[in-house]
C-alpha cells in the first residue's frame, strides 16, 4: 500500500521550510534572502510602501473549496493589489504562517507553490516571515513597494469635477463564493476560480499615478463602502453611474449565476468584496489609462458620500466589514 502523505507535525520546523522555500521567487531587488534574521532588499526610492493582511481559515478561506496554491495566489493577490493602489510597484512579500500539526505538507507546499506563482512574474521576492503552529491556519501578508519617485497616491485627494474610474472585475469573487455556498461551482466554474484566486489589475494603480490619479484605493470590500471611504477622505460626494451601465460587461458575465440563484446581480456589482480591483479618481479631461473605464463623476459634498443613479443606494448592505455594520 502506498504510504500516507506526511502531515505538518511529522516534520521538524526546518524541514517544512526545506520544502517551503525552492517555491519562493527571491526577486532581482533582494540583497540577502531568507535564511538571516531577516532580508535586505533595495529601496532605491528612498521611501517604503508597506501593508499587511491576514487570511484566517473558515473566515477568510475554506479547505474544503480552496487548495493551497488557490490560498497562496489569493495571499499574494489581495495584498499586491494593496501596494498597486497607493501608486506602488510591488517588490517583496514577508509571509507568517500558522499551521496545526495535521495539516498536509503538500498543502503547505501548494500555498508556497501559489505564492511564488502569483509573484514570480512581477519580479517581486518573498524574502522571508515566520512559521508556527497554532490550531487553525493562518496566513499573514506583509508586502512592500517602491514608488518609483512618485508621489502616493491617497485616499483623500479627490475634487469636486473629477472623473470616478474602475479597473479590473466586478462582482466575479461575490458571484463565485455565492456559486460556492449554494454548492453549485459548475455554474460558471470561472466565476468561482476568481473567488478562490483574484486577478487585480496590478499594472493599473503605477499607471493611474503616472497619469495623475488624485484618489485610489484597492476595492475589497465593495464598491459602495469603499467609494465611500474615498469620499469621506477627501470631503467629496462621489456620484456613480448605474452599475449595469457602468459594469455591462461584468452584468452580462454574471447574469448566468444569478439566475441559478434567483439573486440580484446590482448587488454583487454593488456590495460584493474581494474583487480588488482599482478604485480612482482623475482630473477632468485626463486620458484614463488602460484598463480604466469611467464609472461617475465627482461633485463638492452633498447629504450623501455616494450615489448611484443619482439617489442614494438602495443595497442590503454597502459591503464587507469584518465586525458588521
Amino acid at each position: 500500500m502506498p504510504a500516507e502523505s506526511p502531515v505538518v507535525a511529522d516534520l521538524s520546523e526546518q524541514d517544512l521550510l526545506d520544502r517551503i522555500f525552492p517555491h519562493l521567487p527571491v526577486g532581482s531587488r533582494t540583497l540577502v534572502p531568507p535564511g538571516d534574521d531577516a532580508a535586505v532588499v533595495v529601496a532605491p526610492d528612498g521611501r517604503y510602501v508597506v501593508t499587511c493582511d491576514v487570511l484566517v481559515e473558515d473566515v477568510h478561506f475554506r479547505r474544503r473549496w480552496s487548495t493551497g496554491e488557490d490560498v497562496g495566489r489569493r495571499a499574494a493577490a489581495q495584498n499586491l493589489a494593496d501596494v498597486a493602489a497607493m501608486g506602488a510597484r510591488p517588490v517583496a512579500l514577508v509571509v507568517g504562517l500558522v499551521v496545526p500539526g495535521g495539516t498536509p505538507v503538500a498543502w503547505v507546499e501548494g500555498l508556497a507553490r501559489g505564492l511564488g506563482d502569483a509573484c514570480r512574474p512581477l519580479d517581486v521576492g518573498v524574502v522571508g516571515g515566520d512559521l508556527s503552529g497554532g490550531p487553525t491556519i493562518v496566513v499573514s501578508v506583509t508586502a512592500h513597494g517602491d514608488l518609483e519617485g512618485r508621489a502616493p497616491v491617497l485616499r483623500s485627494g479627490a475634487r469636486a469635477g473629477d472623473v470616478v474610474a474602475y479597473a479590473g472585475r466586478r462582482g466575479w469573487s461575490a458571484a463565485g463564493l455565492a456559486l460556492l455556498s449554494a454548492g453549485l461551482p459548475e455554474t460558471d466554474p470561472g466565476l468561482t476560480a476568481f473567488y478562490r484566486a483574484p486577478t487585480p489589475p496590478l499594472d493599473a494603480g503605477p499607471a493611474a499615478a503616472r497619469a495623475g490619479a488624485t484618489a485610489m484605493l484597492d476595492v475589497s470590500d465593495g464598491l459602495l463602502r469603499d467609494a465611500s471611504r474615498i469620499a469621506r477622505a477627501s470631503g467629496v460626494t462621489l456620484h456613480l453611474e448605474d452599475p449595469a451601465v457602468a459594469f455591462v460587461q461584468d452584468a452580462s458575465r454574471l447574469a448566468g449565476a444569478a439566475a441559478a440563484l434567483g439573486a440580484d446581480l446590482t448587488q454583487w456589482l454593488l456590495t460584493g468584496g474581494e474583487d480588488h480591483g482599482l478604485l480612482a479618481t482623475f482630473p477632468p479631461g485626463a486620458p484614463l489609462p488602460e484598463p480604466f473605464g469611467a464609472i461617475g463623476v465627482v461633485s463638492s459634498r452633498g447629504s450623501d458620500l455616494v450615489l448611484v443613479g443619482g439617489e442614494p443606494p438602495r443595497a442590503v448592505t454597502t459591503g464587507w466589514d469584518h465586525f458588521g455594520d
